[in-house]
Formats: C-alpha cells, sequence, structure tokens
C-alpha cells in the first residue's frame, strides 16, 4: 500500500504539471494554484535523478549527503521523543491524581501548543545556552515541547480507562493509589499511550527541523533545507530531496513507535478502548 500511495502522489504530481498552470493562478486577488513550471515543480523522475548527483564538486552523492542529515536529526528527534514521553506521562500522572491540578495545569498544556514555533526556537536556544545545555539540546528541547502534548493528553485519557469494576476490586483489598497505578491503570493506558506516541514522533521531528532552521545547527535535515534552498533557481531538484529526506525521516521515527506497539501490545489482549 506504501509504494501505491507513493505511486498515486507522484501521478497526481505529474498530473498537475500537465494541466495547472505554470504561472499559478488566483482567485478575487488570492493566490489559490500553484505553480506549476519546472523551476517550481521539477519533474519526479529530476528529483530521483538529483539523488545520483553530487552534492557540489568533489563531495558525496546527495542521497549519501541527505542520509547523513537525515541520521543526524533522527537521533535529535528520538531524544526528543523520550523527554516529551517522560515529561507527558508524569503530567498526565500529577493529573490523575490530583484533579485540582488537573483543572489548574490542562489548560496551560493545552495553551502551551498555540505559541509560534518559529518564534520560541531562539527563546528556547537564549535560555538553554544560559545553562550551559550542548547546541544539540537546544534542538532537542523544541522536539520534546511539541512531543509531550499529545502524549500527556492520551495518557491522561488512558489513566482514567480502568474499568470501575476493576478499580473498585483494587479498593476492597485496600490497596493505595499508586498500586492501583501500576497494577491497573498504567496497563489499561498502554492503549492510549501509542497512539499518542505516534503523533508525538511526528510532532517531535517537526520540532526539530524547525529549531535547526531558526538557530542555525548545522548537520541536520533542517539546515540541509536552507543550504539546498539557495540553489532552487539552478538546482531546483535538489530542494526537495531535502523534504523527501525530513517525510521519510518523520516515517522512520513512527515505524520505530510501530515496533514498540507491536512488542508491548502483542502478548495483551484486544480491549475496547472508546
Amino acid at each position: 500500500m506504501f509504494v501505491v500511495a507513493l505511486a498515486a502522489v507522484a501521478a497526481t504530481w505529474e498530473l498537475y504539471k500537465v494541466v495547472g498552470p505554470e504561472t499559478g493562478g488566483e482567485v478575487f486577488g488570492w493566490a489559490i494554484l500553484p505553480k506549476s513550471n519546472d523551476r517550481v515543480m521539477p519533474h519526479t523522475w529530476e528529483m530521483i535523478a538529483e539523488f545520483f548527483d553530487p552534492e557540489t564538486r568533489g563531495t558525496p552523492l546527495v542521497w549519501q549527503a541527505v542520509l547523513g542529515y537525515a541520521w543526524f536529526t533522527f537521533r535529535l528527534a528520538l531524544f526528543g521523543l523520550f523527554v516529551g514521553t517522560v515529561v507527558g506521562v508524569g503530567l498526565a500522572i500529577l493529573m490523575a491524581r490530583f484533579r485540582v491540578v488537573e483543572r489548574g495545569l490542562l489548560p496551560y498544556v493545552i495553551a502551551s501548543q498555540t505559541v509560534p514555533l518559529i518564534a520560541l526556537a531562539p527563546q528556547i536556544a537564549t535560555i538553554a545556552g544560559n545553562w550551559g545545555l550542548p547546541r544539540w539540546a537546544w534542538v532537542s528541547i523544541l522536539g520534546a515541547f511539541l512531543a509531550f502534548f499529545p502524549i500527556s493528553i492520551a495518557m491522561l485519557k488512558g489513566l482514567s480507562s480502568a474499568p470501575a469494576a476493576s478499580v473498585e476490586l483494587m479498593d476492597s483489598y485496600a490497596a493505595s493509589w499508586w498500586t492501583t497505578l501500576v497494577k491497573l491503570r498504567l496497563p489499561a493506558s498502554m492503549g492510549y499511550l501509542v497512539p499518542g506516541m505516534k503523533l508525538a514522533a511526528t510532532a517531535s521531528v517537526i520540532g526539530v527541523i524547525v529549531s535547526e532552521i531558526s538557530t542555525g545547527l548545522a548537520g541536520g535535515i533542517g539546515r540541509a533545507t536552507l543550504q539546498y534552498a539557495a540553489k532552487a533557481t539552478s538546482e531546483p531538484a535538489q530542494v526537495y530531496t531535502a523534504l523527501i529526506g525530513a517525510g521519510a525521516l518523520g516515517l522512520l521515527l513512527y515505524g520505530f513507535v510501530v515496533a514498540m506497539e507491536f512488542a508491548l501490545m502483542r502478548n495483551r489482549p484486544q480491549e475496547a478502548t472508546g
């Protein structure tokens, strides 16, 4: 299915190049239709061919360079996902334990995701720099900032999903809240946590790439996108190689979470969560 989806995207791209206006289209002064000329929308085969050209004269091939950039960003995004998971799960447990904390904190958790990333990244870099953190940590922090939100919301829902009869049974044994958490609520929340982590994985990649661009950290796919964009006039297809690499990076981290889901859930019976 993945190959079919890629083929459908490529076919749609080429079809639009045939029927779309080269200079774009406007409706009531609004630019609605994108330009279809070769400088803005190179052919798909030109993008593929670009992967096998040198990045610049005397340097490795583009696919080798993009692979290196993607690996650099992947590690930062993975660390951001880890930190975001720890923070998100911790906040969810805190809100589930104390309802007054949930009422006071949850609106701020939601509001945190309305802050413009491009403005937030330099502020994070300044604060992290004052704390003496390495530059790669600046970038990962923004990935963690985006990742913690879906995890905290999903985990909070999951912790409340334990069957009432099971909770009452634990209460009848005079089990403490923390014992109930470990024995009942955490296992019951796995069906909610993993979907939240899938969203968080792609969010972490986005946060890291935006932070790389904003802070100027070299070595990652975000900085490579800027470098390739500077050559958009002479080598428009090269810009898309970085974008393809970024998309593949998001899929890779998503696949990492899917593999983790398989490892966690394969021995669990399927349960209705909704």
